[in-house]
C-alpha cells in the first residue's frame, strides 16, 4: 500500500518538500522554472528566473559537523561560515559533505536539495538573515522548483535554529 501511495503523490506533481507542507497544512506558493544546466549557480539562477533578490532566495547545503551531517540554509548571495555553522549546531568543526553522501541521506540531487522532506531527518540551522523577510524562497526538492514561505513556517517545520551562518 505504501508504494501506492508513493506513486501516486508522484503523479500529482508533488515533492517530498511540498507533500510535507501541505500535509502540514502550511501557507506556501510554488515557483517554477525552466533549469538551464549550464547556468553557473543553481540559486543565483532560481533568483533571476523569479526575479527575486537574492538576499531571499536561500540555499540549501549539507556539511558535516563533528562527523554528523548538518544542513544549512544560507542566502544565494553569500556564502556558509562553516565556523559559525559549528558553533550554531553545539560542535567544535564543520565542513562540507560528500556530494553523494548528501544526496543519499535527504534523497534529493545536489540543486534541487530541500530543507523540508527530506528522507532522513537532520539538525537545520537557517541563517538569521531569513527572519528580515516576511517570505524566503528555498528549494522545493526539484531543480526549477522553489516554495516561498515565512521563515518561521521553515524553521517550525525542520526544526531549525536560527544563527548568523552566512558571510
Amino acid at each position: 500500500m505504501a508504494k501506492k501511495q508513493k506513486k501516486q503523490k508522484k503523479q500529482s506533481g508533488g515533492t517530498p518538500a511540498t507533500v510535507a507542507l501541505t500535509a502540514a497544512g502550511a501557507a506556501f506558493t510554488t515557483h517554477a522554472y525552466e533549469h538551464d544546466p549550464a547556468h553557473p549557480s543553481y540559486g543565483e539562477e532560481a533568483a533571476e528566473a523569479m526575479g527575486v533578490s537574492p538576499d531571499r532566495v536561500f540555499k540549501t547545503l549539507v556539511a558535516e559537523v563533528d562527523g554528523r551531517l548538518t544542513v544549512a540554509v544560507v542566502p544565494v548571495s553569500g556564502s556558509l561560515d562553516l565556523k559559525a555553522l559549528a558553533t550554531a549546531a553545539g560542535g567544535k568543526k564543520a565542513a562540507m559533505a560528500d556530494p553523494a553522501a548528501a544526496e543519499r541521506t535527504t534523497g534529493y540531487v545536489r540543486g534541487g536539495i530541500s530543507p523540508l522532506g527530506p528522507r532522513k531527518a537532520l539538525p537545520t540551522v537557517l541563517d538569521a538573515s531569513a527572519t528580515g523577510h516576511a517570505t524566503i524562497c528555498v528549494s522545493a526538492g526539484r531543480r526549477g522548483l522553489e516554495v516561498e514561505l515565512a521563515p518561521a513556517v521553515l524553521a517550525e517545520l525542520t526544526g531549525a535554529v536560527t544563527a548568523p551562518i552566512a558571510r
